[in-house]
């Protein structure tokens, strides 16, 4: 955690020296420029996909990217993790183990980029996407959910270091993630669940649950979109969470709200799930329902109405 926090100040004074900056446009939530800045196999994995997923992110902060290519590297960087872990080869469902073959090989690379991606998409406000990667990982690593002490280590190194970059991340941000550390993110996390079930295959649930928040509100906002016929890739203010900072006017409180839930209910859930793994999967169901609930009930107005 110093050294993220050492390393953050550093990586800020060489952003602002040359110029690396978000500029405010009309789609953002912030109004000044900002900087933004184990085992073998999973080491491997890790290292391999995430620079892939940090290089592409960095560009795409410098330059414009398309979306395809964003999303070949995205796949790619998913699959990479995939080939070294082995995939989804089975999962927990009540007293049964669901065998899940090349299925969860596919399953678990999409699971990957979408993880990678709605850390970007819900990396709108001061301090969400950091906190949410301290607590998901912490959590993770406190709860050993099924990963043996190599995922438990890295998930737990993972979770401080973040914790240092939080420091300057908070409310009000002096750094930002942008697409480099957004995406960078989900993909560690999402490859840390996915080393761990192959320990147990209960494991997914209680990651799952862990990140219910992002889950839930990337998920409904996506689904939303696509009703609307709005183009999903394009950058927006319709997050649940977006609406609650213009709301009350307030990153601190959005960022804080959200860390209450994770402590509150989710993490509740997520200990339960690890105690009774026969009902994990059913406990996702019970830690997602008032979630759902919130996020369809927030007015996700086209922004031109809002």
């Amino acid at each position: 955690m110093l050294a993220s926090a050492v390393l953050t100040a550093l990586v800020r004074r060489l952003a602002l020296a040359h110029g690396v900056l978000d500029i405010p446009n009309e789609r953002s939530s912030h109004s000044s420029a900002t900087p933004r800045g184990v085992p073998r196999d999973v080491c491997v994995a890790l290292i391999g996909g995430g620079i892939a997923a940090a290089v592409v992110g960095f560009v795409d902060d410098r330059f414009a990217v398309p979306a395809g290519v964003r999303l070949a590297v995205h796949l790619s960087a998913a699959a990479w993790a995939v080939y070294w872990l082995g995939g989804l080869t089975a999962v927990r469902l009540g007293d049964h183990i669901a065998p899940l073959g090349w299925v969860g090989g596919v399953l678990a690379v999409l699971g990957i980029a979408w993880v990678l991606n709605l850390f970007n998409f819900m990396d709108g406000i001061d301090g969400i996407a950091a906190s949410e990667a301290v607590f998901v990982a912490g959590a993770g690593a406190l709860l050993s959910a099924g990963g043996g002490a190599g995922v438990t280590d890295a998930a737990a190194v993972f979770a401080c270091a973040c914790g240092g970059f939080l420091i300057w991340n908070w409310p009000p941000a002096k750094i930002f993630l942008g697409d480099v550390g957004s995406g960078y993110l989900g993909y560690v996390i999402a490859v840390l669940a996915l080393a761990a079930t192959r320990a147990d295959s209960a494991a997914v649930w209680v990651w799952l649950i862990l990140g219910g928040v992002f889950f839930v509100d990337a998920t409904v906002t996506l689904l939303r979109r696509l009703v609307r016929g709005e183009r999903v890739y394009e950058a927006h203010r319709s997050h649940a969470y977006q609406w609650l900072a213009r709301r009350w006017g307030s990153h601190s409180k959005v960022t804080c709200a959200v860390l209450m839930v994770n402590v509150l209910w989710l993490l509740p859930c997520a200990v339960f799930a690890t105690r009774r793994p026969s009902l994990a999967a059913a406990t996702v169901i019970f830690a997602f329902a008032p979630l759902v609930l919130v996020a369809i009930a927030t007015p996700g107005r086209r922004e031109a109405n809002d």
